[in-house]
C-alpha cells in the first residue's frame, strides 16, 4: 500500500445490532437520520428508541436495576421486593420478544463468510455460530417461560441458548482485541510519517492521515465497549451454564447486567 493510499478499514463483526450483520468500522455504527445540526437529546433519544438494540437496551436497563433494587429490598422490605422480581421477570420476558427473528442475522453473515483474512473469517464464523444459537434457542425458552411451551423445557433451553451466546462472545471478545492491536500499530506508523519531513510537507496526506487517526481512537473506543459488554454478559451466561456463588450472585448479575446494557447505550446513541 502506497502511502497516498487511505488505510483499509478494519471489517470485522460488531456486537450489537447486530453483532452478525454489522460488518462495518465502529465509527460507521453510529449513524442517525436526523436535523443536519445532530438535533437535540429528544431527537436523539427518539432515533435511539426506533432501533430494536435501541429498545431492548433501555429493557434491559429496567431489568438489571430491578434485580439490585430486589436484592437491597429482600427481605427488609418483602412488598418492595416481590414487586421488584415481577417486574426483572417481565422486562427479561419482554427483551426475549424484541429478539424474535435476530439468530436471522448470525445466519446471514455465516453466509457471507466476512472478514478480510482466513484466521478472521475462521474467528467470525465461531462468534456468529454462537450467537445464533443463543437466539434461535431463546426463541423457544421465551415460549416455555411464557407457558406455551412445558416450562420444565426451560432450564436444558437455557443451558443450550446461555452456551451459544458464552461461545460466541468468546470469539467477538477475540475479534475486538485483535482489532484494537492492528489500529495501534496503524496509529503508530501514522505517527512515523509526520516525523518525516518530506510527508510533512504534503498537507492533504497530512490531513487524511489526522483524520485516521481520529478515527481509529474512536474505533478503539467503540471496541472497548464491545469488550466491556460482551465481558459482562459472558458473565451472566455462565451464571446458567455453571451456577456458582460469583456469577449467580444478584450484586454480580446486576452490575454485570447493567455495564453491559450502558455499552450498548453508549455504541448505539446517535451523534
Amino acid at each position: 500500500m502506497s502511502l497516498a493510499e487511505p488505510a483499509p478499514a478494519l471489517y470485522l463483526p460488531l456486537t450489537d445490532e447486530s453483532s452478525a450483520a454489522s460488518l462495518l468500522p465502529y465509527p460507521k455504527t453510529r449513524r442517525s437520520a436526523m436535523r443536519p445540526d445532530g438535533g437535540d437529546t429528544v431527537d436523539k433519544l427518539v432515533v435511539f428508541l426506533a432501533k430494536r438494540d435501541g429498545i431492548d437496551k433501555l429493557v434491559k436497563t429496567f431489568q438489571y436495576v430491578a434485580k439490585l433494587v430486589h436484592h437491597r429490598a429482600d427481605p427488609a422490605r418483602p412488598s418492595l421486593a416481590r414487586r421488584a422480581k415481577l417486574w426483572e421477570i417481565s422486562a427479561g420476558l419482554s427483551r426475549k420478544a424484541f429478539r424474535v427473528g435476530r439468530f436471522l442475522t448470525g445466519f446471514n453473515a455465516l453466509r457471507r463468510l466476512p472478514g478480510p483474512t482466513l484466521p478472521i473469517r475462521i474467528l467470525a464464523v465461531l462468534a456468529n455460530a454462537g450467537e445464533m444459537v443463543y437466539f434461535f434457542f431463546d426463541h423457544f425458552l421465551w415460549l416455555a417461560r411464557a407457558g406455551v411451551l412445558d416450562p420444565s423445557l426451560s432450564r436444558r433451553l437455557s443451558f443450550v441458548s446461555a452456551f451459544g451466546e458464552a461461545f460466541g462472545y468468546v470469539f467477538f471478545i477475540l475479534l475486538d482485541l485483535i482489532a484494537i492491536r492492528k489500529g495501534l500499530i496503524e496509529q503508530r506508523r501514522l505517527a512515523s510519517e509526520k516525523k518525516n519531513p518530506a510527508a510533512a510537507a504534503e498537507d492533504e496526506r497530512d490531513r487524511r492521515n489526522k483524520e485516521r487517526e481520529k478515527a481509529i481512537g474512536i474505533e478503539r473506543v467503540m471496541r472497548m465497549m464491545g469488550i466491556a459488554a460482551n465481558v459482562a454478559d459472558l458473565i451472566i451466561a455462565i451464571a446458567d451454564i455453571e451456577p456458582n456463588p460469583f456469577c449467580n450472585h444478584e450484586v454480580t448479575l446486576g452490575i454485570s447486567g447493567l455495564v453491559s446494557a450502558w455499552a450498548g447505550w453508549y455504541r448505539n446513541w446517535p451523534t
